[in-house]
């Protein structure tokens, strides 16, 4: 049964065409949503603005908490249905969306602990003759009008890091979610007006054409620019900005992992796997460059292929199921070509490499693939894994910085100079040890460097970025 979605426009008026919303397991019609047009763009973005330039509508501290709290219970009361809306809408296995809807309450209490604990500084005075009875400090206030634009793979949780600091600062916030996994936004907006928060404060909904959104985002009013999503859309829109837009950039990248001669390869091909297959590998970090040392390539290969073997692929709402559908049908095709352009060029196919149905594609395990195919060169976004041999590391972590992209890396080894001289010369925000490269809590920075993104990701550090820091200096003859 189908659900119809209304646009969560303050006074939206006009509307764009109804979009379908299609499960890409099954492209089985699961709900139709309403779409903003121009008009209806044009009035968000004035709700929005009028909001902000009235400070005596700002809604205080005490306010936003409160909305927070109720929202995160809401969401806990709620988190098995979410899950399922989820799992059904992105295809990622409902044990993950579970794992992400848990990740989403955590977020929104993340931002209630940051609104308690983010202050403003003193500035040193009275140092010299120019400073003398004056007293310095600095506060926090919202930085404006926040536009955000998400991705599909993390259809819950992308919205929490987005909108809820956002939220939680004061400013006025305008989500547009991806357009085929729009329901866990409008489910998580329709929860925060449920909270208490008034609906004119956090505005959702698809836009009836990517021109429109292009509109909201580069229009002079928008302070500050949320994006998650692909790299040329990202920097093509960050161009286009209005002057004094601030923005953040989340793109993807092509995440290498250094296994040493010395690894534990019971402890870490687990994770690996998991790393690299979690979500059928659409993951801005998932593991897909694995270079391992020649003496044991071939057997990080075949045990990473035995433990792709048994992996339940399938429906993802079944709990089951640990590798769901790849999000359109088209990117089976893609993976498909990519994995056969490697193996033509030379590369040993020692796992997968088949397409299970219109929706699924195997979990799939390359050895020594060219250095010059799209699986080693760009972001593979799907159920495949390349296995590269090295025998000195130094030119294994220079073919892995040989990327325009760079974000989360790893390396696997018992020895501490060797995870330390990988985590000094490895291009990434950060190193994972003995770990694979998406592992993330909500409270540390997530950024991507270069063509992978803009910003430092993180509720904390976004909270920080939706922010201005206003000083004070008060002379006085009493200081």
């Amino acid at each position: 049964m189908k659900t119809h979605y209304e646009l969560l426009y303050a006074d939206a008026g006009s509307k764009g065409p109804d979009l379908e919303v299609r499960a890409p397991y099954d492209d089985a019609l699961i709900a139709t949503v309403e779409t903003a047009d121009e008009a209806a763009a044009e009035r968000a973005m004035a709700t929005a603005h009028g909001l902000f330039r009235d400070r005596d509508a700002w809604l205080s501290p005490a306010e936003r908490l409160d909305v927070l709290e109720n929202a995160a219970a809401i969401i806990e009361s709620r988190a098995e249905a979410l899950a399922v809306e989820a799992a059904r809408e992105g295809g990622k296995p409902l044990i993950d969306s579970r794992v992400e809807v848990a990740r989403a309450i955590d977020g929104v209490n993340l931002c209630i602990e940051a609104l308690r604990t983010q202050a403003g500084t003193e500035i040193p005075m009275r140092m010299n003759p120019g400073s003398m009875n004056r007293l310095a400090f600095t506060r926090h206030e919202p930085i404006g009008v926040v536009v955000a634009v998400s991705a599909f793979n993390h259809p819950l949780n992308l919205i929490v890091h987005q909108v809820a600091p956002a939220i939680a600062v004061g400013c006025p916030v305008i989500v547009k979610p991806a357009n085929l996994t729009p329901l866990a936004c409008m489910s998580f907006v329709k929860i925060m007006h449920e909270a208490g928060l008034p609906p004119e404060w956090c505005q959702a909904g698809p836009t009836a054409t990517r021109q429109v959104g292009e509109m909201m985002v580069t229009d002079r009013r928008t302070a500050f620019f949320s994006f998650i999503g692909s790299a040329g859309v990202g920097w093509s829109l960050r161009a286009k900005l209005a002057p004094g837009t601030r923005c953040a950039l989340e793109h993807g990248g092509a995440a290498p992992v250094i296994v040493a001669a010395d690894a534990d390869l019971d402890d870490v091909l687990p994770l690996l796997a998991k790393g690299g297959f979690y979500h059928a590998g659409q993951v801005c970090v998932s593991v897909q460059r694995v270079f391992a040392h020649d003496s044991i390539a071939r057997e990080v290969a075949t045990r990473l292929a035995e433990l792709a073997g048994r992996m339940t692929i399938g429906d993802p709402t079944k709990a089951e199921t640990e590798v769901g559908p790849l999000i359109r049908h088209g990117e089976v095709d893609r993976v498909e070509q990519w994995v056969t352009e490697a193996t033509d060029g030379g590369a040993e196919l020692v796992a997968g490499g088949k397409r299970i149905s219109d929706s699924c594609y195997e979990c799939t395990v390359l050895l020594d693939p060219p250095d010059d195919a799209k699986v080693s060169t760009a972001e593979i976004f799907g159920p495949v894994v390349c296995v590269y041999s090295y025998s000195d590391m130094d030119d294994a972590i220079d073919r892995a910085n040989s990327l325009p992209v760079a974000f989360q890396a790893a390396v696997c080894t018992r020895d501490l100079d060797t995870a330390l001289r990988a985590y000094q010369r490895l291009d990434a925000s950060a190193v994972m040890v003995n770990d694979h490269t998406a592992f993330r809590v909500d409270w540390m920075p997530f950024a991507g460097l270069r063509e992978s993104g803009h910003g430092v990701g993180g509720i904390h550090h976004t909270m920080l970025d939706m922010q201005i820091e206003k000083m004070m200096v008060v002379r006085s003859k009493e200081l």
